[in-house]
């Protein structure tokens, strides 16, 4: 069997998890959601094997979404990417603090952030310096 593994990636353009939500609601119509990335993960069956997209929010990862497939996308330039085909579920985490960083990084299934609780699901994030402080005492 197969280990999983997760990637992490920086969530622009959106303040939040519920701001990400609702765009993805819009645009996908409640279907799997795509983002399209510019290079193909090496680890795909480690992905594909119970991985998700840690989704980081103004420093601060707070959600993931299960990874469903990988899609080749040839750009208009001509360019192949990869498709990241996503559950269209976003569920919220543990917020923990993340250095800014460019593209995406693997995530060992081993330090991801716990899944909140459903009654906690819509809580407001710590302060990025409050979770950066908890985490280096090793609390989340």
């Amino acid at each position: 069997m197969v280990k999983h593994v997760n990637l992490v990636k920086l969530c622009v353009g959106a303040d939040g998890p519920d701001d990400l939500e609702a765009w993805q609601k819009q645009r996908f119509s409640g279907k799997p959601a795509a983002h399209v990335t510019r290079m193909w993960p090496r680890r795909e069956a480690e992905l594909l094997a119970g991985g998700s997209l840690y989704w980081v929010f103004k420093g601060v990862l707070l959600a993931r979404q299960r990874l469903i497939s990988l899609e080749e996308r040839i750009g208009t330039d001509g360019i192949r990417r990869c498709a990241l085909i996503l559950d269209p579920d976003l569920i919220r985490t543990a917020a923990v603090p993340r250095r800014p960083f460019q593209g995406w990084r693997y995530l060992d299934a081993g330090d991801a952030p716990p899944d909140l609780a459903a009654e906690r699901a819509h809580d407001d994030a710590l302060p990025a310096a409050l979770a950066a402080e908890l985490a280096d005492m090793g609390l989340r």
